[in-house]
């Protein structure tokens, strides 16, 4: 008579609150954000936003690590994003800049709080259209600016200029254009390379992109918001440049 194999030991169901204790992280840093502009505070709040930012990228990392995906990790992911990358960029840029467009008038006044609410549903629309592509979409790609890179443009536009001198006052006009390009950017239809590559043999990266990213973080940790804006301005325009490369590509190959 055979012996029968010992009953395998469940999985720790502990292991699950790994990931969700990072995404909640990216949570309280978005909603520290908020608070800290309400405040004045807005290098704080910047801060805190990029922090949910490298949150937001390690929860992801350690649920593929731990084998830990759940449909209850992915909702509470975009909830989270909606919030950190959302809400918190918008009422920053609003609290520094927007709000100080009523010193042009009434309907200037409006557009200011009009721009961040626009900001914010173009964040909720682009995380619900995301959520609805995944599997159908290459993943080397990105349709629209993604959520934190939008936010990182908007925070780091804010932290520069904080960190030189200037008041949202000065710069209502030009934080109202950038406020309304980054949400248009996340709900259009030009596409971002993602950096995710396509699958397990693109997790070796040549020895110079590892030199370049130790260059990066060196630069950020010299000047952190000028770098940041630099990088997060550089990726929002790379989108429409390949845009218009694509477009413009045709043409010239048929031109004699």
């Amino acid at each position: 008579m055979e012996a029968t194999p010992p009953p395998t030991r469940p999985r720790a169901r502990g292991i699950y609150l790994l990931p969700n204790l990072f995404t909640t992280g990216g949570l309280f840093a978005g909603f520290y954000a908020i608070i800290a502009a309400t405040q004045g505070r807005f290098d704080d709040a910047c801060i805190a936003v990029f922090i949910a930012g490298v949150l937001d990228g390690v929860d992801g990392r350690v649920a593929r690590l731990t084998n830990t995906q759940s449909e209850f990790g992915v909702q509470y992911d975009s909830l989270a994003d909606l919030v950190s990358f959302g809400l918190a960029p918008a009422l920053v840029m609003y609290h520094w800049a927007l709000a100080s467009m009523r010193l042009d008038g009434i309907t200037p006044g409006k557009l200011g709080w009009i721009a961040a609410f626009l900001y914010a549903a173009c964040a909720a629309l682009r995380l619900a259209r995301f959520n609805s592509q995944v599997g159908q979409v290459d993943k080397r790609w990105f349709i629209g600016l993604a959520s934190p890179a939008a936010a990182a443009l908007v925070v780091s536009f804010v932290w520069t200029c904080h960190e030189l001198g200037y008041t949202g006052e000065q710069l209502r006009l030009p934080a109202l254009a950038l406020t309304v390009a980054a949400g248009l950017l996340m709900v259009s239809r030009v596409r971002y390379f993602s950096f995710k590559g396509g699958g397990p043999r693109h997790d070796r990266v040549p020895f110079l992109a590892i030199v370049v990213a130790v260059a990066v973080v060196v630069a950020i940790a010299i000047d952190p918001p000028i770098v940041l804006l630099a990088i997060a301005a550089l990726y929002a325009l790379s989108g429409p440049l390949y845009w218009a490369y694509r477009r413009l590509r045709p043409a010239a190959e048929v031109a004699p």
